[in-house]
């Protein structure tokens, strides 16, 4: 028996009525995921970073400083970052464990240190979650997380709560697409993603995936949880918009024949911050996990490649070091 969306809503096109799906319709063929495993295993691929991964680990990563009391985001790898607003600290898409995989011995291995502890976290109030792949939901994470800050808040998108709590989480907001909700001076709005949601082989696309905008009096701090290019996240920006500084990603993007579906290229996150106004933007989903077949220190030169092609000289789309800081 086909279980049901509890949330189905025929008037929205990214609703289904067993889960959810993209309003972009899907290029890949059948048997796409083989071919890319049996490519990337004759290739060899990812290849290590040009200086070998102490080399990348000594160019790319400090450990995070939090002392100041300025409003700030930090990119603390991967696509996790924390936010502190008024003195409030918000953590998005926290997966700060060893491996990006249900099991400990097998899967993606962290490639870099995490710039600090959950023991050495500021009070966290919040988290938010863009969808549910390990390297974004990590159940380790979220374990220590709990036990050292036993009334986090989380906010999710919908599908997610019961997963939620059953890991004793006691106070979730789910979300749709443009739900928004005000919480302490800050409104957090749920925004499209073009991704998908899977944590075990009966859940596919049965939760939902999205990106978020963090809203205050005085800056707009957009995240685009995991996606690929869409022309149709420019409406983000319209409707939202302007931002003072944006997350975009530029990593786990090769072959682009077989990620460009869910994952951004860097001439993808280009085109998006153009569509966005061009604001300030951190660079995230790459330099932890070699999920897909560049290097790991491959995104931020093709990144530069990008601008070029693009035309653009004067911008602020700088990566930053894991563990670095930006002021909002």
């Amino acid at each position: 028996m086909t279980k049901k969306n509890p949330w189905y809503d025929a008037a929205k096109p990214h609703h289904t009525p067993e889960g959810f799906r993209n309003i972009e319709p899907g290029v890949r063929t059948p048997g796409a995921y083989k071919k890319w495993q049996d490519e990337r295993k004759k290739q060899g691929l990812p290849k290590p970073p040009r200086d070998g991964y102490p080399g990348f680990i000594e160019r790319w990563w400090q450990p995070a400083d939090f002392s100041g009391t300025e409003d700030a985001v930090w990119w603390l790898g991967h696509a996790c970052l924390m936010v502190r607003a008024a003195g409030r600290y918000l953590l998005i898409d926290p997966a700060l464990g060893t491996r990006a995989s249900p099991l400990p011995f097998i899967g993606p291995k962290r490639k870099t240190p995490v710039p600090v502890k959950i023991a050495d976290l500021p009070p966290i109030e919040m988290i938010l979650y863009s969808h549910n792949h390990y390297d974004h939901l990590d159940k380790g994470t979220l374990k220590m997380l709990l036990k050292r800050f036993p009334a986090i808040q989380v906010m999710a998108p919908l599908g997610m709560g019961g997963w939620l709590r059953k890991r004793g989480v006691r106070t979730i907001k789910q979300c749709d697409w443009w739900d928004s909700v005000y919480s302490h001076g800050i409104r957090l709005h749920s925004v499209p993603a073009r991704h998908w949601s899977q944590r075990s082989l009966k859940d596919h696309n049965r939760s939902l995936w999205c990106g978020w905008v963090v809203e205050t009096k005085d800056w707009r701090f957009y995240f685009s949880g995991d996606s690929g290019y869409s022309p149709g996240l420019a409406e983000i920006g319209a409707r939202l918009g302007p931002f003072s500084v944006a997350a975009l990603p530029i990593g786990a993007y090769a072959p682009e024949w077989f990620m460009g579906e869910s994952h951004m290229s860097p001439a993808g996150a280009v085109e998006v911050y153009r569509q966005l106004a061009c604001p300030r933007v951190i660079p995230i989903h790459w330099g932890v996990f070699e999920l897909a077949d560049e290097a790991l220190d491959e995104p931020p030169l093709a990144l530069e490649q990008a601008l070029l092609t693009a035309g653009i000289t004067e911008h602020d789309f700088h990566p930053l070091k894991i563990g670095g800081k930006i002021a909002l």
